[in-house]
Formats: structure tokens, sequence, C-alpha cells
């Protein structure tokens, strides 16, 4: 869609769209299409419970690059990468300065693919 990618360039976000048959209903019933921007990362730990974590940390860039925690995991999709997670080797848990929630690191790093 040659429009949509334009549309990035031109600093617009994404769009907002409905069903093809259906009305202009206020509230719900659109769905918002956003532009992604991915990066590679590996996953090193998690927030929450092991089958249903609430963020993943994460390595980005080469070793000794920044961590990230990334936003809450919709459940869903919290349901599939904790089903990838149930088989790594748990390091430990700590609280990360006191604010954040308690962090389970994971033995080496896991690749979630087309998850």
């Amino acid at each position: 869609m040659l429009w949509y990618d334009a549309l990035r360039e031109q600093g617009i976000e994404g769009i907002v769209c409905k069903r093809g048959g259906a009305g202009y209903p206020s509230g719900r019933g659109w769905v918002k299409v956003r532009h992604a921007d991915t990066v590679d990362a590996l996953v090193i730990g998690f927030t929450g419970p092991r089958l249903r974590p609430h963020h993943l940390a994460l390595a980005v860039g080469d070793e000794g690059g920044p961590v990230w925690l990334s936003g809450r995991l919709e459940p869903v999709l919290a349901a599939r990468i904790g089903a990838v997670l149930a088989g790594a080797e748990a390091l430990g848990e700590r609280w990360a300065g006191g604010e954040r929630p308690r962090t389970t690191s994971l033995a080496g790093s896991s690749v979630l693919r087309g998850v």
C-alpha cells in the first residue's frame, strides 16, 4: 500500500479503520493500525507469572547494550509468549531499583519468532 507508506513520511502515525459494511459508530468498532518499527532483541527476562508475563526484559543491540522493559503484553500475546518461556531455565528473581516490578532472569536468552 504505497499511500500507507507515504503517510509515514508525512509524520502520520497510522490510520483508523472499520469493517466495510459497518456504519460509523462512535467509540468501539474502529481499529487503529500503526506503522510498526521493529528492533531485534533478545529476551533475557520477564515480569509477572511465567505462563502469562506482563512485560519482557529485552537486550537490544550488541552485547552490553541497553536493556529495555517492553510495554504491557496483551493477554493473547502473553499466553503465546508464556508457552515459549515455559521451558526456559530461570536464573533468579530480583527487584529492579525498588520501583519496577520483580524480574525473572533467564539462562542464556530466548528467541521469539513469529509470536
